[in-house]
C-alpha cells in the first residue's frame, strides 16, 4: 500500500510521488501519444498492466488532478479519460524522457515520426503536442495530430 503522507517538500520529491511508477508515466503516454481513453484501450497496451493495477493507477492520477473521467456519452457503461491542464503539462517531461530513452537505450523501438520529431526544435514539437491534445487528438492519432502538423 501506498504511503499518504510525503516524505519532504522537495519538488522533485512531490512529482515523484506522482509518477513514482512505471505504470503512472505509461498511461499518461498512452493518452498523450496514442488518444488512449477507455479502461479497454489501457489493457491492450504492449506492456500489459494488471487490471487492479490499471484501476488503482486511474484512480491515484484521477485524484491527483493529471486526469479526469465521465461517462461515454454514447456507451454509458464507459468511462472516458482525458488529460487534464495539469496532465497536459506532463508533455515536457514525456519529451525528456523519450528523447533520453533514444539516445540511451541500445535497441528503441519508435515510430519514424517520434524519431523525426527528434530533430525539431523542442518547443515547436511541444507546441504542437498541445495542440492537438486540445483539439481531442495526439502525438499519432487524430486530424490534428503532431504528425498531421509537422508533416511527420
Amino acid at each position: 500500500m501506498k504511503r499518504k503522507d510525503v516524505k519532504s517538500l522537495c519538488p522533485i520529491n512531490f512529482t515523484l510521488e506522482i509518477f513514482g511508477d512505471p505504470w503512472s508515466l505509461l498511461i499518461v503516454r498512452d493518452m498523450a501519444t496514442l488518444g488512449k481513453k477507455t479502461f479497454s484501450d489501457f489493457m491492450d497496451s504492449e506492456e500489459h498492466i494488471g487490471t487492479s493495477v490499471l484501476a488503482e493507477r486511474l484512480a491515484h492520477l484521477e485524484k491527483k488532478g493529471i486526469i479526469a473521467k465521465k461517462p461515454d456519452e454514447v456507451d454509458k457503461r464507459k468511462t472516458i479519460y482525458t488529460l487534464t491542464l495539469d496532465g497536459i503539462r506532463t508533455l515536457p517531461i514525456l519529451y525528456e524522457i523519450a528523447a533520453w530513452g533514444l539516445r540511451t537505450s541500445p535497441n528503441p523501438k519508435a515510430t519514424a515520426a517520434w524519431f523525426k520529431s527528434t530533430k525539431l526544435k523542442r518547443e515547436v514539437v511541444l507546441m504542437a503536442w498541445r495542440r492537438a491534445l486540445y483539439t481531442n487528438s495526439s502525438f499519432f492519432i487524430g486530424p490534428n495530430s503532431v504528425v498531421e502538423q509537422l508533416g511527420l
